[in-house]
């Protein structure tokens, strides 16, 4: 099958490119999501008419995430959990933690963008990454401190 992305899909083609995919993913992923369309020839004549304005939303959008990323570089969460005397916490620190945090603090980030490869079980500063936009992360501290 081959589509026209309107979006920067990651590992598949940025916008305007013409592509095949396998037709499961274009048809239950791409196709919904509004990601792309089906490359036939009224689309393809539908899609040149509307190349400026996808262009100039796309910069707009990553121009944003690039905002975003100035202002999170440096930034610290503090969340405190209850801990063990070793430090261990009693449950975990995950990406809704995270995100409702960093929400508290006036940033617009939903929980699918902390990338968080295990929830923290520990008291102390992680690294974690913040997925703005296709190719925009930006690293954030997260410090856990113990309950009293």
């Amino acid at each position: 099958m081959e589509v026209i992305l309107l979006k920067r899909v990651e590992h598949l083609g940025n916008l305007g490119d013409r592509v095949a995919v396998k037709p499961g993913y274009g048809r239950n992923y791409l196709l919904p999501t509004g990601r792309a369309v089906i490359a036939n020839v009224a689309n393809i004549q539908a899609f040149e008419e509307q190349r400026n304005e996808l262009e100039r939303d796309a910069l707009a959008l990553l121009t944003d995430a690039e905002a975003c990323k100035a202002k999170l570089a440096d930034f610290v969460i503090t969340i405190a959990r209850r801990a063990g005397d070793e430090g261990r916490l009693f449950g975990s620190v995950t990406t809704t933690d995270i995100a409702a945090a960093l929400q508290s603090a006036g940033h617009q980030i939903s929980k699918r963008d902390v990338r968080l490869p295990t929830p923290l079980r520990s008291v102390g500063v992680h690294e974690v990454m913040i997925h703005l936009h296709s190719g925009v992360d930006a690293t954030i501290t997260v410090e856990i401190i113990a309950e009293e």
